[in-house]
């Protein structure tokens, strides 16, 4: 079987951080980044979930994830998966919008999984540069190549439509945002929002298609990638991003990323980016200790702390 390697390379010319991952089978669970995502898709099967619809993809496929866009997939087949990606923060894609379409706003997409041989003839090419650490403005160029085909054919505004109970579920939102340090509750959740447990977790799982429980983690992760990537050590992280140990730490951020804590930080510490391979059994391993994390935590928030 192929062995497994995952090489992630930050682009500090672009802004942007390029990801690879070649022969991985682990599964990654619902959950959601505050940053653009534009995936290729090299080899094999998966079923991907993204804002409550189904989709097969495979070789040739390009998905396309918002900030926000809730999402998870696994295998389909026996196989293995090979992944090309770019993570692209919102301040870039707004600047890249710009050049592109003279108005500074985010860009929304028609479409979560497009087939196209535009895109990728632009989007493998740049993938490819970054990984390689090219210099030139070649990159730049197919950067730009690429969000303008994207806005020509999939464009649209980027918060087409108005959820139900979309003002409270957003201030459930913000008291998450706010208080993901600490150990908080669902009624507490709940109170701040103005809604009973049941009709907040309706309108909240309908608006942002995951649970506030699945939020708050992907909160933590989010806030846990910031401070990787301003150096603090794993240890600190965990304690700073709310998590209950290292250890649970650890277990999370590798099924939300596909890396570990320690190995993500050294991307942004002016270390050679090397290929990180990783026995093919370990995935698993740590997916299962993930899990069993999250009944602990689940009791978190479905009930308060005293």
């Amino acid at each position: 079987m192929k062995k497994e390697t995952r090489t992630v390379v930050y682009d500090d010319e672009l802004n942007i951080e390029a990801y690879r991952f070649e022969g991985i089978v682990q599964p990654f669970p619902n959950h959601f980044h505050e940053h653009y995502v534009i995936g290729f898709v090299e080899e094999g099967t998966r079923r991907l979930s993204c804002k409550n619809r189904e989709y097969p993809i495979g070789k040739g496929d390009v998905v396309i994830f918002h900030p926000g866009d809730n999402h998870g997939c696994v295998q389909a087949d026996g196989g293995v998966f090979d992944y090309r990606g770019l993570n692209i923060p919102r301040q870039v894609m707004m600047d890249l919008t710009e050049e592109v379409t003279g108005k500074r706003e985010l860009p929304g997409f028609s479409k979560n999984v497009v087939r196209s041989a535009e895109i990728t003839s632009y989007l493998r090419p740049l993938h490819q540069m970054i990984m390689s650490g090219a210099a030139d403005f070649a990159k730049e160029e197919q950067l730009l190549f690429l969000i303008s085909a994207l806005i020509q054919n999939y464009g649209q505004p980027f918060e087409a439509g108005v959820p139900e109970c979309r003002q409270e579920t957003e201030k459930a939102c913000a008291f998450i945002r706010e208080h993901f340090q600490e150990r908080i509750c669902l009624e507490q959740i709940c109170r701040h929002a103005g809604l009973s447990k049941s009709a907040l977790l309706r309108a909240f799982t309908k608006s942002k298609g995951i649970t506030p429980y699945r939020y708050l983690e992907a909160v933590r992760i989010s806030e846990a990638k910031r401070m990787l990537e301003d150096g603090m050590p794993p240890a600190e992280t965990a304690v700073q991003a709310g998590f209950s140990d290292q250890s649970h730490f650890t277990n999370y951020f590798n099924s939300f990323i596909g890396l570990t804590p320690g190995t993500y930080r050294d991307i942004f510490q002016g270390k050679q980016p090397a290929p990180h391979v990783r026995p093919l059994s370990s995935p698993d391993a740590g997916t299962s200790a993930a899990r069993g994390n999250e009944r602990e935590e689940e009791e978190e928030i479905n009930g308060c702390t005293k």
